[in-house]
């Protein structure tokens, strides 16, 4: 069975950091790309950051670009995001999802953490 469970979200002040992991198991880790989405209150899920299957190849949305990084250890299953200077508008549901497009293909999602940043 495919687990992703996320940890690490809270209360932060603006201009604050917080890093978020997302172990999985149930899978052969290092052959899923993985990304990081959030979903604010009344708005569409949108991609945060990505990771290529061998952490080689990074991206992130504009909204973020510089202050969120995006990495991952295989050798714990697990990836991270470690977020600073964060602003309200950084407040959201982040979930993690793996995907993997070659065959056998795969596509898991987490059942998220909460991020609120507020004074």
């Amino acid at each position: 069975q495919v687990q992703l469970v996320e940890s690490g979200g809270g209360l932060v002040q603006p201009g604050g950091s917080l890093r978020l992991s997302c172990g999985v198991s149930g899978l052969t880790f290092s052959t899923y790309a993985m990304r990081w989405y959030r979903q604010a209150p009344g708005k569409e899920r949108e991609l945060v950051a990505f990771i290529s299957r061998n952490g080689g190849t990074t991206n992130y949305a504009d909204s973020v670009k510089g202050r969120f990084t995006i990495s991952r250890d295989d050798a714990k299953n697990t990836i991270y995001l470690q977020m600073n200077s964060l602003k309200p508008e950084d407040t959201a549901v982040y979930y993690c999802n793996a995907r993997r497009i070659i065959s056998p293909t795969g596509d898991y999602w987490g059942q998220g953490t909460q991020v609120t940043v507020s004074s």
